[in-house]
């Protein structure tokens, strides 16, 4: 005995054939209403994400100055630059360079872009404050004491 479609009656063989249009546009409904739902979501945690790398380089950069003076037993300039729209820019002098993402803005209490390092583990206490073009991630602050410790911590203002 052969069970195929064609065997079938007709009736049968017409609701069974597949979804309808309506089932379809319901699916399709209900997966945009999860979309929107998630996507604010993943855009705060991509900009957490942002505002945490750009927090390590910075304070990578930072510990990589301190032992640089020490090895080289010389001032170490550390330097800075947001660059507007394009990548920003970290520069430890004559020694390396770093980038992090455009959206993400580094400020620092002082307001001058610079620090020098000096061989004997001193600097002028500074701190620096990570935000993103996104306002509602939490910024993060990079403190950097007299005796050249660096810390990294949740918070600050941003502009």
């Amino acid at each position: 005995m052969k069970a195929s479609a064609n065997n079938r009656p007709q009736k049968l063989r017409m609701t069974s054939s597949g979804f309808t249009l309506i089932e379809l546009m319901v699916t399709i409904a209900v997966l945009a209403i999860i979309v929107g739902i998630a996507a604010p979501s993943i855009s705060t945690q991509l900009a957490n994400q942002r505002v945490k790398s750009t927090a390590s380089t910075l304070e990578n950069a930072l510990k990589e100055a301190k032992a640089e003076s020490i090895i080289r037993r010389q001032d170490l300039t550390f330097t800075y630059n947001n660059n507007g729209t394009n990548v920003g820019v970290i520069s430890v002098a004559n020694v390396s360079s770093y980038s992090y993402s455009a959206k993400s803005t580094i400020t620092d209490s002082e307001s001058k872009n610079t620090i020098t390092f000096k061989p004997s583990k001193r600097v002028d206490s500074i701190i620096y404050t990570i935000c993103d073009s996104n306002k509602s991630v939490k910024s993060r602050q990079i403190e950097v004491s007299k005796i050249a410790n660096i810390t990294n911590k949740l918070g600050g203002t941003c502009p």
